[in-house]
Protein backbone atom coordinates (compact mmCIF):
# COMPACT_ATOMS: atom_id res chain seq x y z
CA UNK A 1 0.00 0.00 0.00
CA UNK A 2 2.79 2.45 0.87
CA UNK A 3 2.17 5.75 -0.94
CA UNK A 4 -1.54 5.19 -1.54
CA UNK A 5 -2.25 4.38 2.11
CA UNK A 6 -1.75 7.94 3.38
CA UNK A 7 -3.13 9.76 0.33
CA UNK A 8 -6.47 10.68 1.92
CA UNK A 9 -4.94 11.64 5.25
CA UNK A 10 -2.50 14.10 3.67
CA UNK A 11 -4.75 15.40 0.89
CA UNK A 12 -6.03 18.36 2.93
CA UNK A 13 -2.54 19.49 3.91
CA UNK A 14 -1.30 19.25 0.33
CA UNK A 15 -4.24 21.30 -0.94
CA UNK A 16 -3.61 24.00 1.68
CA UNK A 17 0.08 24.12 0.73
CA UNK A 18 -0.80 24.42 -2.95
CA UNK A 19 -3.25 27.25 -2.26
CA UNK A 20 -0.71 29.09 -0.08
CA UNK A 21 1.91 28.71 -2.80
CA UNK A 22 -0.52 30.01 -5.44
CA UNK A 23 -1.49 33.02 -3.31
CA UNK A 24 2.17 33.82 -2.61
CA UNK A 25 2.94 33.68 -6.33
CA UNK A 26 0.00 35.97 -7.15
CA UNK A 27 1.06 38.44 -4.46
CA UNK A 28 4.58 38.54 -5.87
CA UNK A 29 3.24 39.14 -9.39
CA UNK A 30 0.97 41.91 -8.11
CA UNK A 31 3.84 43.59 -6.24
CA UNK A 32 6.09 43.32 -9.28
CA UNK A 33 3.43 44.83 -11.54
CA UNK A 34 2.80 47.72 -9.13
CA UNK A 35 6.53 48.40 -8.89
CA UNK A 36 6.79 48.40 -12.67
CA UNK A 37 3.86 50.80 -13.13
CA UNK A 38 5.05 53.19 -10.43
CA UNK A 39 2.90 54.93 -7.87
CA UNK A 40 -0.74 55.05 -8.78
CA UNK A 41 -2.03 58.55 -9.36
CA UNK A 42 -5.38 59.64 -8.08
CA UNK A 43 -8.19 59.56 -10.57
CA UNK A 44 -9.45 62.90 -11.85
CA UNK A 45 -13.03 63.52 -10.83
CA UNK A 46 -15.33 64.89 -13.51
CA UNK A 47 -16.58 68.41 -13.01
CA UNK A 48 -19.88 68.71 -11.22
CA UNK A 49 -22.41 71.34 -12.07
CA UNK A 50 -22.82 74.28 -9.72
CA UNK A 51 -26.42 74.18 -8.57
CA UNK A 52 -26.52 77.91 -7.91
CA UNK A 53 -25.92 78.75 -11.60
CA UNK A 54 -28.67 78.30 -14.18
CA UNK A 55 -27.99 76.08 -17.19
CA UNK A 56 -27.86 78.26 -20.28
CA UNK A 57 -27.75 77.47 -23.97
CA UNK A 58 -24.19 78.79 -24.10
CA UNK A 59 -23.15 76.37 -21.36
CA UNK A 60 -24.76 73.44 -23.17
CA UNK A 61 -23.09 74.26 -26.49
CA UNK A 62 -19.67 75.19 -25.07
CA UNK A 63 -19.20 73.74 -21.55
CA UNK A 64 -15.44 74.53 -21.45
CA UNK A 65 -16.13 78.25 -21.57
CA UNK A 66 -16.94 79.55 -18.11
Amino acid sequence: MGIHYDYKSTKGNKLMEKQAKREKKLAEKRAKRLAKEGPKEEEVKPKTLDTSKPITLDFLTNPDKE
